[in-house]
């Protein structure tokens, strides 16, 4: 029979994952502290309001808090069970950066008792929960930790990588499958046992390292499949074809589901994850590096057009819709829109560069530094311009008119107008 978790669970991390599954534990009845070391973060979760947009996610955090289940810290309390769910992205080198997983394993450590789980959910390379124990042994050596004891450890490591779509997060955390990998069998069950809590699909239980690669093969098989669909944008434009055209036929062989072309691939997924298999086989990731490089040549492409395109106006005004790295989020994080943006700023200083981002306030902040870039809403933005790129298919794109286009060149790197 399977065991159940009761206890208190601290979360590191209150961003895109670690505050949804704070809310979607503590709206069961479990006990949370969500830690951040943001200030401002701690301080909006504590109010019951959240820091960024995702459907469902206020409602959530809003009902937890009230409840009295959720509440946020900027210090690691003693708990039950520790999800570490913080950043890793990729140092200039392409490597692992884990120094936010060192810091909040160093948190957790002078609170950390016997019986205790510990819970990497940050996607890392193969091997990273291991280290997690490795770190804890060196603070904490009066406890017994998996990676040393063939026996019963002290305390319980796993890793177990969310596998959500921004946009669907608090809706897909509840009924996706979820792979559980601990550093040894007791590890993974007694993980498991948390995420039976909320989770509604199968859990699959394996080794911490397996669970660590197929998160990495999940996103780099994406990454690879979105290349293909650039890489034949690009070859249709240079032959003179419709890209969509031939991938919407193309796609009628019952074996064939060719993906959507882009202006590049953004997000703290699909563009860092298949750089940590890069990483740890480098001389035999040779099909995954290709597609990498497909991918983050993609905005690049799109500058050359446009300003092929600039050549033709005296005083070019260009309306660039979307800074986001996907549809209908806030999420600006690796958007090939923002590079887009910053490359054709920088390469034109005279360009007049009208932004819409319906889901933003302000421009971030590598856009600021230019003085030829100001954001505007849609309509404004586009009557502005002599030249519109499409760059996000928001649904508030979706629905222009398409009236407001006439007279305008329109580059639409997504298709949405076609």
């Amino acid at each position: 029979m399977d065991e159940k978790f009761t206890g208190r669970v601290a979360i590191l991390g209150l961003g895109y994952i670690g505050l949804p599954t704070a809310a979607v534990l503590a709206t069961r009845g479990i006990e949370v502290v969500g830690v951040d070391v943001n200030e401002a973060t701690v301080k909006a979760v504590a109010n019951g309001e959240v820091p960024f947009v995702e459907p469902d996610l206020a409602t959530a955090v809003s009902g937890a808090v009230a409840m009295g289940n959720l509440t946020a810290s900027t210090t690691t309390p003693r708990a039950d069970a520790f999800i570490i769910a913080v950043p890793t992205p990729f140092a200039e080198d392409h490597q692992a950066d884990l120094r936010h997983v060192h810091a909040a394993t160093a948190q957790i450590a002078p609170v950390l008792e016997r019986g205790n789980v510990v819970v990497l959910e940050s996607t890392s390379p193969p091997g990273t929960t291991e280290q997690v124990s490795r770190w804890l042994a060196e603070l904490r050596p009066d406890l017994v930790l998996p990676h040393s004891s063939e026996g019963v450890a002290d305390v319980h490591v796993a890793h177990c990588p969310e596998r959500v779509l921004p946009g669907r997060i608090m809706i897909e955390m509840v009924t996706n499958d979820r792979v559980v990998g601990g550093l040894s069998p007791r590890c993974a069950a007694r993980a498991a046992a948390l995420y039976r809590v909320f989770c509604q699909g199968t859990i699959l239980m394996t080794d911490a390292a397996s669970a660590e690669m197929a998160k990495l093969v999940e996103n780099a098989y994406r990454d690879v499949n979105i290349a293909f669909a650039n890489e034949l944008s690009t070859i249709s434009e240079e032959i003179g074809l419709d890209v969509w055209e031939v991938i919407r036929l193309a796609n009628h062989h019952p074996r064939v589901n060719v993906l959507t072309p882009g202006p590049g691939v953004g997000g703290h997924c699909i563009a860092v994850d298949p750089w940590f298999i890069v990483g740890v086989a480098p001389d035999s990731s040779r099909l995954i590096r290709a597609a990498r490089g497909v991918n983050d040549a993609k905005p690049h492409h799109v500058v050359e057009q446009v300003m092929r395109t600039c050549g033709r106006f005296r005083e070019p005004t260009v309306a660039c819709l979307g800074l986001s790295y996907k549809a209908n989020i806030d999420d600006l994080r690796e958007s090939p829109a923002v590079d887009i943006v910053a490359e054709l700023a920088a390469s034109r200083p005279d360009l007049d560069i009208r932004v819409a981002e319906p889901l933003v306030r302000r421009l971030p902040l590598e856009l600021e530094t230019f003085g030829n870039v100001q954001l505007q809403g849609a309509p404004d933005a586009v009557a502005a311009a002599d030249i519109v790129v499409l760059l996000v298919d928001h649904d508030h794109f979706r629905s222009m008119s398409r009236s407001r286009l006439a007279g305008k060149v329109v580059y639409d790197t997504r298709g949405l107008w076609r």
